[in-house]
């Protein structure tokens, strides 16, 4: 007698392969998604000092000056409308110092903890075991 079909066990292993490559294929694209939004972060940043660059070539060799306590938002607000945000949630950046006219460090937190580059000779803050990816005025 030929029997047609499968047994429950071939069954389950057929399952079982299907739900680890189901796993790994969720976890490798959670990892890309991550390494994409680091990516963003860091050509964000570098557009934004491309910016306060050019600001200060066009207003005689001075970065913007937030002023009595205003912070470097301010500044930014005045500058231009599209400043960038962060990819994941969309929120303003991590700014670790005030724009003082003459400096200005902006850093943003790498979600995979890995290419940061914030150090206390950078942007002098402390980067407390976390990887941040920092800009630091050129000039």
């Amino acid at each position: 007698m030929k029997k047609n079909g499968f047994t429950l066990l071939e069954l389950l292993v057929v399952i079982g392969i299907i739900g680890i490559l189901v796993a790994l294929a969720t976890v490798s694209y959670s990892s890309t998604q991550q390494a994409g939004r680091d990516t963003r972060r860091k050509q964000d940043l570098v557009a934004m000092q491309n910016a306060l660059e050019q600001y200060y070539s066009a207003n005689v060799f001075k970065y913007p000056d937030s002023g009595a306590g205003e912070g470097c938002s301010k500044a930014q607000e005045n500058m231009t409308s599209a400043w960038p945000v962060d990819p994941e949630n969309a929120t303003p950046y991590v700014y670790t110092e005030s724009c003082t006219g003459t400096k200005y460090c902006l850093c943003a937190y790498m979600e995979r903890n890995t290419g940061g580059n914030a150090s206390d000779t950078l942007c002098s803050f402390s980067n407390a075991g976390k990887s941040y990816y920092c800009v630091a005025n050129l000039q």
